[in-house]
């Protein structure tokens, strides 16, 4: 067993979601437009980024008309959608926490000046890229409610990276573009994973007081309270942080 756990985060985030179901299934709808255009296709069959994409938005419960009416614009069968670009973001909360921010954006402007302006708010700073990205590595995870030897043998016969036990509960890291696909395969076993994403895990985390850590998930939560932003990502320890569970 080895790595960083994850799930509290994700437990975090799940409860904001839940909150703004609107602006959920919003950024999930402009991914999977980005995934289109950056993998060469609107067919899911020929893009693997567009396939996970999609399986990411279903996970969330966005409905599937919704999506579909999106492909059906994508492949020229109605009005034309924004052309959104992904941008990353990275710098420093409080604490010297590495920040590192995923957004889609049609407007770079826009979108770089409300960034620097919650940093700046919450008393943290962009940096140049490059700055803290170095501190992150690109994985796909699972969270499954069993942590039994047999789930773990299975883990392993499907790909797995690493494994973790954290709260009850076994995080699986997989190559990033198979993570959807490992998912699909636990389910066909019976096991039913709690959470299926690609994530960015910190090669080493930072351990604050909680009145400091609560100024770093503020700023974590006003920068995905943002429309372009899609993902963001901290290497602050997370026992740091109480997570109602």
């Amino acid at each position: 067993m080895a790595g960083h756990s994850k799930w509290a985060q994700i437990k975090r985030k799940k409860a904001a979601n839940d909150a703004k179901r609107g602006k959920l299934i919003t950024k999930h709808l402009r991914a999977i437009q980005a995934a289109a255009r950056t993998g060469g296709s609107p067919d899911p069959a020929a893009n693997v980024a567009l396939r996970n994409a999609i399986e990411a938005a279903r996970r969330d419960d966005v409905p599937m008309e919704n999506i579909e009416r999106l492909l059906a614009r994508l492949r020229g069968e109605g009005e034309g959608a924004t052309r959104y670009e992904e941008v990353t973001y990275e710098g420093y909360a409080p604490g010297g926490v590495a920040v590192l921010v995923f957004a889609l954006t049609d407007n770079r402007n826009r979108t770089a000046g409300e960034v620097r302006h919650v940093f700046t708010k919450h008393g943290g700073s962009l940096g140049g890229s490059g700055s803290v990205a170095w501190q992150f590595e690109k994985r796909g995870l699972i969270v499954l409610p069993d942590t039994s030897e047999a789930a773990q043998e299975l883990a392993i016969e499907l790909g797995a990276l690493d494994l973790v036990e954290s709260d009850g509960v076994l995080e699986v890291y997989v190559a990033p573009a198979e993570v959807f696909q490992v998912a699909r395969a636990f389910e066909e076993k019976g096991y039913k994973p709690q959470a299926a994403e690609v994530t960015m895990i910190p090669q080493n985390t930072v351990r604050l007081a909680p009145e400091e850590a609560a100024k770093v998930m503020r700023l974590v939560e006003a920068l995905e309270d943002l429309d372009d932003v899609q993902a963001v990502h901290t290497n602050l320890d997370p026992d740091s942080v109480a997570v109602p569970g």
